[in-house]
């Protein structure tokens, strides 16, 4: 022993974590337009000051001055004299080149769109319907479609807010049994090369929207799996590809709400084997008090999709409707986990 106390802090009383809650917003709107502003990758051959990159960025020096000094409180600089700043390890994960895709997951979660939906929250608890669609006229990913810079950025905060899980799925869950794994929504196959990775038995079959496979050809090559996979241009609304032993849905299930999910399901019942598999990935709510992170996405579902996410027994009464039982549920080391179900 080296005769110190370790005393362990009082818990802050609740008005104080009220305002924490309510005013963590202004954290994000700075981290946000850090990340617009791609500050850190400005800094990445030496420290600078406000009054050096202001014109360079068009703002008033000053007040970027203002916004360095405040980045730095919050970890991701640090002032090095002569108010000039160097980003820190934390603030370097914030450039645009970055492994992990932080910059493009916060350059949507404090975009204006994703903001417009939050802001019509009311609207979602009266009437059930987006927030989002009140705000902007239209359907979520029919805003994406007609707006392409929105379109990639989502697409770049999927990949951070999801990047862990394709791997995490993948050592979970043995698919090695399988001939044919069918990726129904696979985007650009970024969880299918994962499970092909790590399972050297079974092909793939990766099946989306035309606009959407477009560019799953690079990954695919990219992780060296494309020779073991068949590209389908398709909308799961309509039919989904035939004949697998494995039918995966990743985040697909949480973005329709119960009767969308049904016909979704309802083309994997008729498409696949009588002994096969049905594998939805998704977060799946823990009942009772438990924190989740799921269930702060379910807001998000709420305000701008219009989808759910949904506990084990709701997934258990959804997956029977669509005649489907439901045989387990797979945990990963990531937040979601691998909803297991078989023909009923």
């Amino acid at each position: 022993m080296n005769g110190s106390i370790q005393v362990t802090p009082l818990s802050l009383p609740p008005h104080v974590q009220l305002i924490q809650m309510g005013t963590a917003g202004a954290v994000a709107n700075v981290v946000h337009i850090a990340a617009k502003l791609g500050l850190t990758d400005l800094l990445a051959d030496g420290p600078k000051s406000a009054t050096e990159l202001a014109d360079r960025l068009a703002l008033h020096a000053p007040s970027l001055h203002r916004l360095m000094r405040t980045m730095a409180s919050l970890g991701l600089l640090t002032e090095v004299g002569g108010q000039r700043f160097s980003p820190t390890k934390l603030g370097e994960a914030l450039k645009s080149d970055a492994p992990g895709s932080a910059r493009s997951t916060l350059l949507m979660t404090g975009s204006s769109w994703v903001g417009s939906g939050f802001a019509n929250l009311l609207h979602s608890l009266k009437t059930g319907r987006t927030g989002f669609e009140k705000a902007q006229g239209m359907p979520f990913f029919d805003y994406l479609a007609q707006h392409p810079e929105a379109a990639s950025v989502f697409s770049g905060a999927m990949v951070g807010l999801h990047g862990a899980e394709p791997p995490a799925v993948a050592t979970a869950y043995d698919f090695s049994t399988f001939k044919t794994v069918v990726d129904v929504g696979g985007a650009s196959g970024n969880m299918l090369a994962a499970i092909l990775t790590r399972h050297p038995e079974p092909r793939g079959v990766l099946f989306d929207r035309p606009h959407v496979v477009v560019d799953a050809e690079e990954l695919l090559k990219a992780s060296g799996v494309s020779g073991r996979v068949t590209v389908e241009a398709g909308d799961f609304f309509r039919s989904v590809p035939s004949g697998g032993d494995a039918y995966v849905l990743s985040h697909i299930l949480h973005d329709w709400n119960d009767d969308q999910c049904l016909t979704i399901l309802d083309h994997c019942r008729k498409a696949m084997k009588p002994d096969g598999r049905l594998l939805i990935v998704e977060m799946v709510l823990p009942s009772g008090d438990t924190p989740h992170p799921g269930k702060i996405l379910d807001m998000v579902m709420l305000v701008l999709i219009g989808g759910q996410e949904r506990t084990e027994a709701e997934y258990s009464h959804l997956l029977g409707k669509a005649g489907f039982r439901l045989s387990r549920v797979v945990p990963t080391p990531s937040p979601v986990s691998v909803v297991e179900a078989v023909l009923a």
